[in-house]
């Protein structure tokens, strides 16, 4: 029985796989036309399995098809590489005698008789930089001369952007088309699916299906992950349901070791005032992949180009996990919280929450306390975190005492959008959507009571939580008010938080 893949590349005769025709198509007829092309896309996207299946359908067309992986060939010497090449040709039964120099080795590939020959270069970023410039340029070498030489095809595979790579060191690299490998869809997430299912007789409910699309933005490392887990931990179960999805979705976010994650999040550290700027705040932000926070957190799968030109969060676990990696736990705030907290307070006769109470409770302990404790410091006592961190999680905070004393549940929703928190909590089967947010504008502030309702019905659910922190040296205009109201049939409860920026940081 085949399964979900969650290492390596696919092997079809063991793993779910999406054959993605298209994409074979577009990659053999540029070795038809005796191209060379760049594959690069990032981490997780299934780049391996893609190669692998089109070296596959190329050794059918007579093609030989050579696949080195250059991942740790950065202090390799020129020797080094050449026995590299000589190990791959002789698993394909081609002798290639000592070479010295990327001349002979040029000379080499004249010498082949009647081989169709295709190089595929994975990790091409991994080869050491004092051998990377002559590497393309013997490539490059070859390819306006490849009538002459059995070299027909080269194939440059890795996470940069290896077009502008080569630029740099081929003076230009201009020989390269470039193939992109996107995340799954919708729908090719749901065909994935619907392999185990055909297959096992076991099926997921479609919201499953729905959240881990929402929430892995279909990157196919993670749906195969989700996946896997879910048909691991529930063998017996007929059917996957929701309820088995959050209990997945919360190992993934709070206990899971995510070698991919831990790469993003040094980089995120390393980065760590623009993507608090992303998380906490809702400026508009050019996609220049120049710049080196966007070009690294977009490299490894975190950020993308949304459709107008500017950064956007690309994967909602990832976005979630940041959060949890972000927060300030050594505060001991949860526990003060918590001592002052009696839960059966803040619920009414017939069990529901009082949802107002709690939100009041909220703004007298933040009157109290302030904010600043919530700002992480460095070993010298300077902030490293920005101030609307500490707004949001000062509420968070807050939130999470309450929900734990009421023994309730709360978990982030996948929302890819910036510069906001949007939490459901569950309490006694009542469920409130609510999102945090800094005020900044009018326009802003009414906006996104519209897109908090939009989002609430695109959730099923009739009630939505808009709270908006409010620097109180500000004159507002009427419309910036608490109150409740029905927006496209959902009822939309906005509270005002204020705050002081000299005081409260």
């Amino acid at each position: 029985m085949r399964q979900f893949n969650t290492s390596g590349p696919n092997n079809p005769n063991k793993h779910y796989t999406l054959l993605r025709e298209r994409l074979i198509q577009q990659g053999l007829s540029f070795v038809h036309d005796e191209r060379y092309f760049t594959i690069w896309a990032p981490r997780q996207t299934g780049k391996s399995t893609y190669f692998l299946l089109l070296k596959a359908h190329l050794e059918l067309e007579g093609y030989t098809v050579l696949h080195l992986n250059l991942e740790n060939f950065q202090n390799c010497t020129l020797e080094d590489l050449f026995k590299r090449f000589q190990q791959e040709f002789a698993q394909v039964g081609i002798q290639m005698p000592e070479l010295e120099t990327f001349a002979s080795f040029s000379n080499f590939f004249s010498s082949i008789e009647e081989r169709k020959i295709v190089l595929i270069c994975d990790e091409v970023e991994g080869l050491n930089p004092a051998l990377f410039g002559q590497f393309l340029h013997t490539i490059r070498n070859l390819y306006h001369f490849r009538e002459r030489n059995a070299l027909k095809s080269t194939i440059l595979v890795g996470v940069s952007n290896i077009v502008g790579l080569a630029e740099d060191n081929a003076s230009p690299f201009n020989i390269a088309e470039t193939l992109n490998i996107p995340y799954f869809t919708d729908e090719e997430t749901g065909a994935l699916l619907a392999q185990h299912e055909a297959e096992t007789q076991q099926f997921f409910e479609r919201k499953v299906v729905e959240k881990i699309s929402e929430t892995t933005a279909n990157q196919p490392g993670l749906v195969n992950g989700f996946a896997y887990q879910l048909v691991q931990r529930f063998p017996q179960k007929t059917t996957i349901a929701y309820a088995d999805y959050l209990e997945v979705e919360n190992w993934y976010l709070n206990e899971a070791i995510d070698k991919n994650f831990a790469n993003i999040l040094r980089h995120a550290k390393e980065h760590r005032d623009f993507l608090e700027t992303l998380l906490f705040t809702e400026q508009d932000i050019p996609f220049k992949i120049d710049r080196e926070a966007i070009k690294v957190l977009h490299t490894n799968g975190l950020i993308r180009n949304s459709a107008d030109g500017l950064v956007e969060f690309w994967v909602p676990y990832y976005k979630k996990r940041l959060y949890n990696a972000l927060y300030p736990y050594t505060n001991g705030e949860k526990g003060r919280i918590s001592g002052n907290l009696y839960a059966p307070e803040f619920f009414t006769a017939d069990g529901s929450l009082n949802i107002e109470k709690l939100i009041d409770a909220y703004k007298q302990y933040a009157k109290r306390r302030g904010f600043g404790v919530f700002r992480e410091k460095d070993a010298s006592g300077q902030y490293t975190s920005i101030k609307e961190a500490g707004l949001i999680y000062s509420f968070e905070t807050f939130i999470a005492a309450f929900v734990a004393e009421a023994e309730g549940k709360s978990y982030r929703e996948a929302n890819t959008g910036l510069g906001k928190s949007d939490l459901i909590l569950n309490i006694r089967n009542q469920e409130f959507l609510i999102e945090t947010k800094k005020y900044y504008s009018p326009n802003k502030f009414l906006k996104g009571k519209e897109q908090l309702a939009h989002y609430a019905t695109s959730l099923s659910l009739k009630q939505a939580v808009y709270l908006v922190f409010t620097p109180n040296h500000l004159q507002y205009p009427q419309v910036v008010v608490e109150s409740k109201e029905l927006i496209k049939e959902v009822e939309v409860l906005t509270f005002l938080v204020k705050y002081d920026e000299e005081k409260d940081f």
